[in-house]
């Protein structure tokens, strides 16, 4: 069970070269779970008073949200890859989507001739129904692109581009198509953020659990010893 618990330890502190990472998983893994068999042997698979079974119930969810843990390390960097091609580096998301907002405003601007093209002086002027666009942009797109709850599926983010099509005239299409490109990237940063805290969200019952049980597994030595 120390050895197990070494391996946060070994986590924050990565400069020591003490053996392989892989190595300290493998043993974090095998030796936590022989330990769940090896105190179930110790207590002759019985619980015992009210501090062996608190201790039972803490390394039974333990070691449940392990196995979570390990299924989840095991299959969610594969669903991330295949549905998250344009992933980012996690702590820069917020970022990213401060920065896929100010695009779209500019991509708006400029089809309603708001802004200067690049190396022009003077702004382009609006296109055909650039007025309705910005303002279904504003109704529809802007306050999405910003907020937790974006198109939970391509599906949703297609339909919405599709009805904004049919409303508008031919001459903003290619503009909705950029918008379309950046809510689909917009999209995928959110799903990444969700598997991010699936793939470490477990930790947060693992760990301190895991720390719980240290310290009361010491009292109940001491408890053992003593009485």
């Amino acid at each position: 069970m120390v050895y197990a618990a070494l391996l946060g330890a070994r986590k924050r502190v990565p400069t020591w070269r003490i053996g392989r990472a892989q190595t300290w998983l493998k043993g974090h893994i095998w030796l936590g779970l022989l330990s769940f068999l090896l105190i179930l042997l110790h207590g002759r698979f019985a619980l015992g008073g009210p501090l062996t079974t608190v201790l039972m119930v803490l390394f039974a969810v333990i070691v449940v949200s392990g196995v979570v843990g390990l299924l989840l390390q095991q299959s969610l960097p594969r669903v991330m890859t295949s549905q998250v091609p344009l992933e980012t580096i996690y702590e820069q998301i917020d970022h990213v989507v401060a920065q896929l907002c100010a695009e779209a405003d500019h991509v708006i601007a400029v089809a309603c001739g708001e802004a200067a093209r690049e190396r022009k002086r003077q702004p382009d002027p609006a296109l055909e129904g650039s007025a309705q666009l910005k303002e279904l942009y504003h109704r529809d797109v802007r306050p999405l692109l910003g907020a937790h709850r974006m198109f939970a599926t391509p599906v949703r983010r297609e339909a919405l581009f599709t009805q904004l099509r049919t409303l508008l005239p031919k001459p903003v299409h290619d503009i909705l198509g950029e918008l379309e490109a950046i809510c689909e990237e917009r999209r995928q940063l959110e799903v990444q953020r969700r598997l991010h805290h699936w793939l470490h969200g477990w930790l947060f019952v693992h760990v301190p659990l895991s720390m719980a049980l240290l310290v009361l597994t010491l009292a109940h030595a001491v408890m053992a010893l003593r009485y």
